[in-house]
C-alpha cells in the first residue's frame, strides 16, 4: 500500500481553510452547491473560519470549522446537514449530518459547535 505525506493531505484540506466561506444549514444532504445554497437551504451565515490543517484525532490530517453562533434563519423546517460552499465559485465543498437533527423557524438564529473534517490514514 502507497504512504501519503501530510502535504497531499493538506493540499486538500487547505482548500477548506481557503476558499471556504459560507456554511447553510439544510433540510437534506445537498450534492450541489445550488441545493446548498438556495433549494435545501433553511439559514446560512458567511462568518465562518476554518483552522489551517494539522494532525487528526485519531489519524491522517484534519481541519476545524470554529464554532458559529447568532447566525440567521431564513427559512423553517428540519435542519438535518450543514453544508461548506465557496461562493466565489459557486463550489459545494463539504456536507455532513447534523445530529440531533433540529427544528428551525424562520427569523430565528442558530449556533454550531465547532467540527472538525478529517481525511483519515489509509488502513
Amino acid at each position: 500500500m502507497a504512504t501519503l505525506a501530510n502535504r497531499v493531505y493538506d493540499n486538500g484540506l487547505t482548500v477548506l481553510d481557503v476558499e471556504a466561506n459560507r456554511v447553510d444549514l439544510c433540510s437534506a444532504e445537498p450534492t450541489t452547491y445550488t441545493e446548498a445554497t438556495s433549494t435545501n437551504t433553511l439559514g446560512n451565515t458567511t462568518s465562518i473560519s476554518i483552522s489551517s490543517p494539522e494532525d487528526g484525532d485519531t489519524s491522517g490530517r484534519k481541519v476545524t470549522l470554529n464554532a458559529i453562533s447568532g447566525a440567521s434563519i431564513t427559512g423553517s423546517g428540519t435542519a438535518t446537514h450543514f453544508a461548506i460552499s465557496d461562493t466565489s465559485n459557486s463550489r459545494l465543498l463539504v456536507t455532513g449530518p447534523i445530529t440531533p437533527t433540529q427544528a428551525v423557524i424562520s427569523g430565528n438564529t442558530f449556533s454550531l459547535t465547532a467540527l472538525d473534517i478529517e481525511i483519515p490514514d489509509p488502513s
